[in-house]
């Protein structure tokens, strides 16, 4: 787990259904530094995710998925 606000940016899909625009977009977001490289592994292998959280040792992290499966971190 990280500390609040050690992020790194990476660049991701926000689905069409999920999207001000209605179409595919690319936005920059910050992802807890800690759990960073799952999401980016995520996104590699096609699983498009929606946010995420370490839990900042206060709860379990947790990274939703774009279909609404909820990926818990312990």
């Amino acid at each position: 787990m990280c500390e609040w606000g050690n992020e790194i940016l990476m660049t991701v899909t926000v689905p069409a259904h999920l999207s001000s625009t209605g179409n595919d977009k690319q936005k920059q977001v910050g992802i807890d530094a800690c759990i960073a490289p799952i999401v980016q592994a995520l996104i590699d292998a096609g699983i498009p995710t929606a946010s995420s959280c370490c839990g900042h040792g206060k709860e379990p992290g947790c990274i939703l998925l774009c279909d609404g499966r909820k990926l818990i971190i312990r």
